[in-house]
């Protein structure tokens, strides 16, 4: 199987992927794609860049999310991301934020294909890797086929080869962003009809995929799956990924062993002065489904968020994946 990163990858998703977020989930899966949070164009050419994309080497294949809508601005934080060693830039054009719009970015962007070709088209004459967009089916009162076509054609004419598709609608007025993870209704179909017309781009579906039995499904129509929230709140799935996805045959990482992979990034981030919870709250969900699971949230929950907790909480949450996973084999090997 040829070596495909965007054949699973973790969605974008603000206040989530952190580059702690990130190296938890590379503990998981190895070759899973693994995305930023969005940062903005004017972020990263004015503000602090290693607190913004700093990341760990472990952590690659590893893409960096960027907003904006200025070709020239964000082909020097493309310039600059690719230096940093980013595997791939991604301009968003798909968030429906309130600050997005009055930025005049994300998702209103599917408005104007035209700037968002001129984008693209600066942003890969500035960078020697892979630059693509993630977008929605269409927004507000686009809603054809032939919207997304004339979208995506436009900007695959300016050398953009893979998209990711949200498959839903964004609406702009009327919607929270979370209601527009929601509310509209999920189209697949139109995803997969855009694959069949152009099937010599790298088309990724994305939106409401819950489980990887559904990602497996999609796969059979599109070339690549992205998981958000489901990899989020629910994060030991993506211990099955490469073996699933990836043809890889190594044993499948423990609970336990992903959260010991931790302990030596949180010392370093404890000794800067960091506290414990902007790391371990990544991890709440890494006991779904065990038994103790909700005894292991409370845990953290009230033990991690305080400004002395140290790493000897992380510790004890290790200790805790432990013993459930080993009183969780014990069962299975009983009920067998």
């Amino acid at each position: 199987m040829q070596y495909q990163p965007h054949r699973f990858s973790v969605a974008p998703m603000m206040d989530w992927t952190d580059r702690h977020c990130r190296l938890f989930h590379r503990q998981l899966t190895r070759h899973a794609l693994l995305y930023t949070e969005m940062v903005t164009a004017d972020a990263v050419l004015y503000g602090d860049r290693e607190r913004l994309i700093g990341f760990d080497n472990s952590e690659h294949p590893v893409a960096l999310q960027l907003g904006g809508s200025d070709p020239a601005k964000l082909a020097e934080a493309a310039s600059i991301g690719a230096q940093f060693g980013y595997d791939e830039i991604n301009l968003n054009v798909g968030c429906p934020s309130d600050r997005v719009q009055e930025g005049a970015f994300g998702a209103c962007l599917m408005a104007e294909p035209q700037l968002v070709a001129n984008c693209i088209a600066a942003m890969q004459r500035a960078v020697q890797v892979p630059v693509t967009v993630k977008c929605r089916i269409g927004i507000d009162d686009q809603d054809s086929e032939r919207d997304l076509q004339r979208f995506i054609e436009t900007v695959a004419d300016a050398g953009c080869t893979q998209f990711t598709v949200h498959a839903r609608k964004a609406w702009l007025k009327g919607l929270s962003p979370k209601e527009n993870r929601e509310v509209p209704p999920l189209d697949y179909a139109r995803v997969y009809k855009l694959k069949q017309a152009r099937e010599d781009l790298a088309i990724v579906i994305n939106g409401g995929i819950g489980t990887l039995e559904e990602a497996e499904e999609h796969l059979r129509y599109v070339d690549g799956v992205m998981l958000g929230r489901a990899a989020y709140q629910t994060p030991y799935i993506l211990a099955h990924v490469d073996r699933r996805f990836f043809g890889q045959t190594a044993p499948l990482a423990t609970r336990q062993e992903a959260l010991s992979g931790l302990i030596d990034h949180t010392k370093r981030h404890l000794a800067r002065g960091g506290r414990l919870n902007t790391i371990v709250r990544h991890t709440l969900g890494i006991m779904h489904g065990l038994r103790g699971a909700r005894h292991f949230r409370r845990f953290l929950s009230e033990n991690a968020t305080g400004e002395d907790a140290g790493i000897d909480v992380l510790l004890a949450a290790i200790d805790m994946a432990r013993v459930a996973e080993t009183w969780q084999r014990e069962f299975t090997t009983q009920d067998a």
